[in-house]
C-alpha cells in the first residue's frame, strides 16, 4: 500500500525553491519525507485563562475546607442529647462580659463560680442512671520543668490555684471509673484580653458537651473527666497542678486538649498521638473531620514559639491523645481584638459535633487502656499516625509503619523507571537530566531571590514592614508575583542551556533538515522540564521518608498523579518516536489530585504564618524589621517553585510568555503602589499592633542608688514608632540608647519617657534579694531570701556562668530540688505566678561553680553579669502615667499579654556577684 505524504508544520522556504532550490536539496527532502512535527499552540489568553482557573479552584478548595461551616443549632433542634452552638455561645458572652480574667484576679473567681454554677445544674438534669462529680480543686504550690518546648530554660512556680472537675460515668458501672478520658481546656485569659477565642470558646463547648454527654453516659464503658482549669497562661501550670496532684489523674488514659490561636473558624487537629487510636477513632466518626499531620510537624519543630497544655499531658503525663486548636484571624492572639463579634457563627457547632461523635465512639471503647503505651515505645515501633483531611469531608489516616512501605515502595519504582530510561538514552539523556536539574536550581533560585527582594523593599515604601496584614490578599502582589516571575526566569535561563545542549546533540546527527530539528530541540527540552519537576518531589519523598516526616505524604500527592498522567498521555518506550508538544490534558490530569488535597493547607499556612508575625519578635528591636516578611517571602517562593514546576515547563514554547509575564509584573506594581499610597493601612482596629506600655521601677543600677522610674513603650511587631509617638506626645523618646532587660527577654528597640513617672508606685514593693549565708568551703555555698512584696507574679534568673545547681524552697518545704538544670544563655529563670494568697517569701541556696571566683576590682564589677535579676509584676495596677499614654494610643493599637511579658507595673532588681 502506498503511504500517504504528511506534511510537515514547518512552512517551507518558497522563495528558495524559486531560486533553483538552492536552500534545500532533494537528499533533505528524502530525509524529510513523512514527518510531521507538531508545535505548541497556546496563545496568551489561553494560558491568562489557564491561571485564573487554577487560582480560583485553590481558592475553591481553601473556601470549602476551611471556611465552610455547619449551621448553628438551637437547644431545640439540638435537643437533650445533641449539641448547640446557640447554647454555647450564651458561655462565651457571659464569660467575656467579665473581661480580661487573669489568675489572680477577681475576674477569675467570677469565672470559676459561673462555670461551677452551670456544672451543678448539669448535674442536676443529667440522665438518672448517669453518676456526676464535680470538684472545686484547689492547689496550694507545685514546680515543674518540662524537657521541649518555650519553657525548656526554666522552672515554673504555681501557688494558690483553683481548678473545677467534672466526672461522668455509668452509675452502676463503677469499674468505669478505673479508666477514663480527658477533655481540658484553660479558664484563665492574659490581662489585655478578654478571651473569647482563648480560650471561652473552648470552656464553652465543654460545658455544652458536658450537658449532652451526661444523657448518654448511662452506656459508657469508661468515663469522662472535663478538666476546667487556670493556669496555662502562665506556664501550663493549671494542667501540671491537676496530673501531678488530682486523684483522679491516675485513671485518665487518654487526653483530649482544646485550645485557641486565634477566634474561630474550624478547630482541627494540629497534634495527635503518639499512640493513633485517638486519631483513628476521630476519623472514623467525625462528621466535620478537619486536621492535618503538616501543624503538627511545623509546631513540634519549635518554628512557632508556642505551647499547650497537650505538652503537659504527654510529657509529663505519658498520655496520648488530640489537641485541637481554633486559628482564623491569628493577628488578634492575646489582644483586646480577641472578642465575642469575631467568633464566626458555626465555629462552636463544628467543633461540638465532632467532639460530641468522638466521645460517645471512645467511651464506649473497650481498647481505651492501649491508648496509654509508652511514647518512647510507641515511636520506636513508628506506630504513629499520618492524617490529612480532605476538603473537610474526609480524613485519611494510616501508621507510619504504612507510609514507609508506601512511600519506598513508590520510590524505587521511580528510580527503576529513572534507571531504565537513563539507560535506554545514553550519555545524552543524563546529560539533559543534569541540565534540566539545573533548571530547577535556578528556578529556586531566582524566585527566592525576587521574592526576598520585595521583602527588603517594603519597609522603604511603607510605614510598617508589614503592609499586607490587614489585607493578607496582598501578599500575592508582593511576594507570589515576583517568586513567579523569579521561577519562571530561572528556569527560562536552564531552558535555554538544556536547547543549546540538544542543538549540538542534534547538529552532529544530521539526519533532519535545520528547521525541523529546531522544532524538536524545543519539544524534547520541554519535557525534560516537565520530568524534572517530578524529580524534585522524588527527591523530598526520599529525605521525608529517610527522617519518617509525616508530612511527606504531600511529596507522594504532588509526584504521583503528574507522573501518572505523563506516562498515560506522553511517555512512550520506543527511541526512535519523536517527541510531541505536551498536552494541556496531561496538566489537568497530573494537577487535579494535587491541588485538590493540598491547595487548601497551603493557603491556610500562608494566613496563619501572617497572623503570627503580628507577635513574630521575641526580642523588640534583636530582629531586623525585615525578617518576619523575607520569611513569608521564602514560603511563598517555595510553594511556587514546588506547585507550579510542572505548569512552568509549559510555558517556554508557547506565545503567551510576553502577555504572563506583562501581566505579573502589573500585579507587582500595582501592589506596591497600593502600599506607598497607603490606600490600604497595615493595621485596623480589628488588625491591631501588639504594643506593651509598662512603668519600671529600675533599681538595678546599684545598691543604695535612688530607683530609675520611667514608662517603656515597646512592641513584638516589628516596626517604628516615630509617627504615633509624635502624636501621643508625654516626651517619649525612641531608639536603642538605653536596652531594657526584663528578665525574659530584653528590649533593644523602645520608647522611654521619665516625665510624670513618680506617682502610682511606692518604694515598699521593690523586690529584695537578701543573702542571708554565704559559705565558703570546699563548695561555696548561698543562701538568698526572696520577698516579693506585693507581686504574686514574679521572674528570676539565676547566672548558670557562676551558678552550677541550686534549691529553692517556699517556707520548709524544698520546691525544687538540686538535680541538675537547663540553662540558655546562661541563665536559668524561675518563672512563678498564683491566686491572691500566693506566698512572696521564698529562700534559695545556690550552688557555686568550683571555678568562679569573687573579685572585688569596680571596674569588673562593672562589666560582670549580675547573679540574679528579678522583675516582680502588680497585675491590674495602672499608674496615672500609664493611663494617660493608653488613652492617647491609636485605636489600631492593642496591649499585647503572653505568659512572659510584663503587666502594666513592674519591678526590676538585681543581685551583683561581688555582693
Amino acid at each position: 500500500m502506498r503511504r500517504r505524504p504528511e506534511s510537515s508544520s514547518t512552512a517551507p522556504d518558497t522563495s528558495a525553491k524559486k531560486s533553483s532550490g538552492t536552500s534545500k536539496t532533494d537528499e533533505e527532502a528524502k530525509l524529510n519525507h513523512g514527518i510531521q512535527i507538531r508545535t505548541a499552540r497556546r496563545s496568551g489568553f489561553t494560558w491568562l485563562t489557564l491561571f485564573a482557573v487554577i487560582v480560583y479552584s485553590s481558592w475553591a478548595v481553601y473556601q470549602y475546607q476551611y471556611e465552610n461551616l455547619p449551621v448553628p443549632l438551637t437547644a431545640e433542634q439540638a435537643g437533650k442529647r445533641g449539641f448547640s452552638e446557640v447554647a454555647a455561645m450564651k458561655h462565651v458572652k457571659a464569660l467575656t462580659e467579665l473581661g480580661p480574667h487573669t489568675i489572680g484576679s477577681d475576674a477569675i473567681e467570677l469565672a470559676l463560680q459561673y462555670v461551677l454554677a452551670e456544672l451543678e445544674n448539669i448535674k442536676k438534669t443529667a440522665h438518672w442512671e448517669v453518676d456526676v462529680e464535680v470538684d472545686l480543686f484547689h492547689v496550694n504550690v507545685g514546680a515543674t520543668r518540662l524537657d521541649s518546648g518555650m519553657f525548656v530554660d526554666r522552672t515554673i512556680i504555681y501557688s494558690d490555684l483553683d481548678h473545677i472537675v467534672l466526672r461522668m460515668l455509668p452509675k452502676y458501672a463503677p469499674e468505669a471509673r478505673e479508666n477514663a478520658i480527658l477533655v481540658s481546656s484553660h479558664i484563665d485569659t492574659v490581662f489585655s484580653t478578654e478571651g473569647a477565642g482563648d480560650c471561652s470558646s473552648c470552656v464553652s463547648v465543654m460545658l455544652e458537651l458536658a450537658r449532652g454527654i451526661s444523657q448518654w453516659a448511662h452506656g459508657f464503658k469508661n468515663a469522662v473527666i472535663f478538666l476546667f482549669n487556670t493556669g496555662e497562661e502562665e506556664g501550663l501550670s493549671g494542667a501540671h497542678s491537676f496530673i501531678t496532684q488530682h486523684p483522679w489523674s491516675t485513671t485518665i488514659r487518654m487526653a483530649i486538649d482544646l485550645e485557641a490561636m486565634g477566634i474561630g473558624g474550624k478547630s482541627a487537629i494540629f497534634q495527635a498521638g503518639p499512640h493513633p487510636l485517638a486519631v483513628e477513632t476521630f476519623a472514623s466518626v467525625a462528621k466535620y473531620p478537619s486536621g492535618n499531620i503538616i501543624f503538627q510537624d511545623i509546631f513540634s519543630s519549635g518554628v512557632i514559639n508556642s505551647a499547650t497544655d497537650f505538652q503537659v499531658y504527654r510529657e509529663v503525663a505519658g498520655l496520648s491523645g488530640l489537641d485541637f486548636v481554633y486559628a482564623d484571624h491569628g493577628a488578634v492572639y492575646h489582644t483586646k481584638n480577641d472578642k465575642l463579634k469575631l467568633l464566626k457563627s458555626g465555629s462552636l457547632q463544628h467543633l461540638g459535633e465532632n467532639m460530641l461523635a468522638f466521645l460517645l465512639q471512645i467511651a464506649t471503647s473497650s481498647h481505651l487502656s492501649k491508648a496509654n503505651a509508652t511514647v518512647d515505645d510507641i515511636q520506636s515501633s513508628h506506630d504513629t499516625a499520618v492524617y490529612y483531611d480532605i476538603l473537610g469531608q474526609y480524613m485519611v489516616i494510616y501508621r507510619q509503619r504504612f507510609a514507609n512501605m508506601l512511600h519506598s515502595s513508590v520510590i524505587l519504582q521511580s528510580l527503576l523507571i529513572w534507571t531504565t530510561s537513563l539507560l535506554m538514552g545514553g550519555s545524552t539523556a543524563a546529560v539533559s537530566l543534569a541540565f534540566s536539574c539545573l533548571s530547577n536550581i535556578l528556578m529556586w533560585i531566582f524566585s527566592i531571590s525576587f521574592s526576598v527582594l520585595a521583602a527588603f523593599i517594603l519597609p522603604l515604601i511603607s510605614s510598617s514592614p508589614l503592609p499586607y496584614l490587614s489585607i493578607p490578599w496582598l501578599v500575592l502582589g508582593l511576594f507570589a508575583a515576583p517568586a513567579f516571575l523569579g521561577a519562571l526566569t530561572g528556569q527560562h535561563l536552564g531552558y535555554l542551556v538544556l536547547k543549546r545542549y540538544l542543538s549540538n546533540v542534534y547538529a552532529k546527527r544530521k539526519q533532519l533538515s535545520p528547521a525541523i530539528q529546531a522544532d524538536l530541540i524545543k519539544l524534547e527540552t520541554e519535557r525534560w522540564l516537565f520530568k524534572a519537576g517530578s524529580l524534585q518531589w522524588l527527591v523530598l519523598l526520599v529525605v521525608g521518608t529517610y527522617y519518617k516526616i509525616g508530612s511527606s505524604y504531600l511529596a507522594l500527592v504532588w509526584l504521583v498523579p503528574p507522573a501518572f498522567a505523563y506516562g498515560l498521555l506522553e511517555a512512550t518506550l520506543t527511541p526512535g518516536r519523536l517527541p510531541k508538544p505536551l498536552k494541556l490534558a496531561t496538566l489537568w490530569m497530573g494537577l487535579a489530585i494535587p491541588i485538590l488535597a493540598s491547595a487548601g493547607q497551603f493557603i491556610k499556612l500562608t494566613t496563619v504564618i501572617i497572623g503570627l508575625s503580628v507577635r513574630f519578635i521575641r526580642h523588640p528591636g534583636g530582629t531586623p524589621e525585615w525578617l518576619p516578611s523575607v520569611g513569608l517571602s521564602l514560603f511563598i517562593a517555595a510553594v511556587i517553585c514546588l506547585t507550579l514546576v510542572y505548569l512552568l515547563s509549559y510555558i517556554h514554547l508557547s506565545g503567551a510568555k510576553t502577555s504572563i509575564v506583562l501581566s505579573t509584573c502589573i500585579l507587582f506594581a500595582l501592589s506596591l503602589a497600593v502600599v506607598f499610597s497607603g490606600i490600604i493601612p497595615p493595621f485596623t482596629e480589628e488588625t491591631a499592633r501588639a504594643v506593651n506600655v509598662v512603668h519600671v521601677v529600675d533599681t538595678t543600677g546599684g545598691f543604695g542608688e535612688k530607683p530609675n522610674s520611667y514608662i517603656s513603650l515597646f512592641s513584638f511587631t516589628p516596626g517604628k514608632f516615630t509617627k504615633e509617638v509624635e502624636e501621643i506626645k508625654e516626651g517619649f523618646v525612641c531608639g536603642r540608647h538605653k536596652a531594657i532587660d526584663y528578665v525574659t527577654f530584653s528590649v533593644k528597640y523602645g520608647c522611654l519617657t521619665y516625665d510624670g513617672t513618680e506617682e502610682g508606685w511606692d518604694e515598699s514593693n521593690i523586690p529584695t534579694l537578701d543573702v542571708v549565708k554565704d559559705i565558703n568551703g570546699d563548695k561555696r555555698i548561698t543562701q538568698v531570701k526572696i520577698d516579693t512584696k506585693r507581686s504574686i507574679r514574679w521572674f528570676l534568673a539565676i547566672n548558670t556562668e557562676e551558678i552550677e545547681d541550686f534549691t529553692f524552697n517556699v517556707g520548709l518545704e524544698e520546691l525544687v530540688a538540686a538535680d541538675g538544670k537547663r540553662s540558655i544563655d546562661g541563665w536559668h529563670t524561675i518563672q512563678a505566678s498564683g491566686g491572691k494568697n500566693a506566698p512572696t517569701k521564698f529562700e534559695l541556696t545556690l550552688f557555686w561553680l568550683q571555678n568562679s571566683t569573687r573579685r572585688s576590682d569596680k571596674m569588673v564589677q562593672s562589666e560582670q553579669r549580675p547573679l540574679l535579676r528579678i522583675r516582680t509584676d502588680l497585675p491590674g495596677v495602672v499608674t496615672p502615667k500609664v493611663e494617660t499614654v493608653l488613652e492617647k494610643l491609636p485605636p489600631w493599637y492593642s496591649l499585647f499579654g503572653k505568659s512572659t511579658s510584663p503587666h502594666t507595673l513592674s519591678f526590676l532588681s538585681s543581685l551583683p556577684i561581688d555582693f
